[in-house]
């Protein structure tokens, strides 16, 4: 079995406060480039990958085992990846894809909040869930003891796109290293009631009537409020190393921000535009010393994508590695 998945890109935080007893609220839009795992059973575990995603199947494999009884013997592969906590979805992703691979050759059907709740994601976000689930651009509910609700999921236009600047700089933080902050209390709750106002009645209208002007303008609004939210632990509404990068993208396209914790940062374009605002993007960071990639994020309006191994031959397998 092979899994496709997005990446994500993470829009903010609405409330971390919680003012109105749900924390964060949370946005975001997929984007096609995300992983490829193939998941069979095996004699035995085996993991094709590397880094990081070697520990995060690892543990994807004995939740699943710990909740559902799932065993241990199986042959995971990553084929293709996405770069770890550089604010493009990782973690989620490659748990979503090895956790439902796991659950559908064992005849396990369950809805994407019991499958996230059971691998421990939607702590504080359930943009990088419902992303992988359904692409587009999805807005969830706020956290109030589990996986938060989705509200809110729209096509994105296809001939809208990102540019994104992945600078090689120092990497956004992990799970781990977040969660003092994510756990404590923080958030200007001013700040979370604009965010609100903007999404209902300035970026969710945009989206609706297609205008990429409008969307941009009070998407790069709503970053900034986002940033005042955690200013105190990234030193300003944006990233110190990158806040130069978001200026120039909010001067060259519709909108621009940060993805989650950085340090990829993305401006809203119309796709035909790439060429040429590359070339512009290209020249300011090689002026300010600054080495990175530039990529064309493409919407991606279908969730993760499921290609079913040869169905005998699974069986054959799974016999021969005694079931479960």
């Amino acid at each position: 079995m092979r899994i496709h998945t997005p990446r994500r890109l993470h829009l903010g935080l609405i409330d971390p406060a919680g003012s109105l007893g749900r924390r964060f609220g949370s946005m975001g839009v997929a984007l096609e480039g995300g992983y490829e795992v193939r998941v069979l059973p095996s004699e035995r575990l085996e993991i094709k990958a590397h880094g990081e995603d070697v520990e995060t199947i690892e543990k994807t494999i004995e939740k699943m085992n710990m909740t559902f009884g799932t065993g241990v013997n199986y042959l995971v592969e990553v084929r293709r990846g996405i770069p770890r906590h550089v604010g493009l979805g990782s973690t989620t992703q490659l748990s979503l894809s090895v956790g439902t691979a796991i659950a559908r050759l064992n005849g396990i059907h369950i809805p994407i909040e019991g499958l996230a709740g059971a691998l421990g994601r939607g702590k504080n976000s359930g943009a990088g869930i419902y992303t992988f689930a359904y692409g587009g651009f999805v807005l969830d509910g706020g956290v109030k003891g589990s996986v938060p609700p989705l509200v809110v999921r729209e096509d994105f236009p296809e001939e809208w796109a990102f540019l994104l600047v992945i600078p090689e700089l120092k990497r956004g933080p992990d799970e781990e290293e977040e969660k003092p902050t994510m756990e404590s209390s923080f958030g200007d709750v001013e700040a979370a009631r604009e965010i609100s106002h903007r999404i209902l009645l300035g970026l969710l209208p945009a989206l609706k009537e297609r205008n990429i002007r409008a969307f941009g303008e009070h998407l790069s609004t709503i970053q900034k409020l986002v940033g005042r939210h955690f200013a105190g632990f990234q030193g300003g509404e944006f990233r110190e190393d990158i806040s130069l990068i978001v200026e120039f993208l909010n001067e060259k396209t519709y909108g621009a921000g940060q993805s989650s914790w950085g340090p990829t940062v993305y401006g809203l374009i119309l796709k035909s535009e790439f060429q040429m605002l590359s070339a512009e993007v290209f020249d300011y960071l090689t002026d300010h010393g600054i080495r990175g990639k530039i990529e064309l994020g493409i919407p991606r309006n279908r969730g993760a994508e499921i290609v079913e191994e040869n169905a005998f031959l699974s069986r054959i397998i799974k016999n021969v590695a005694g079931g479960k």
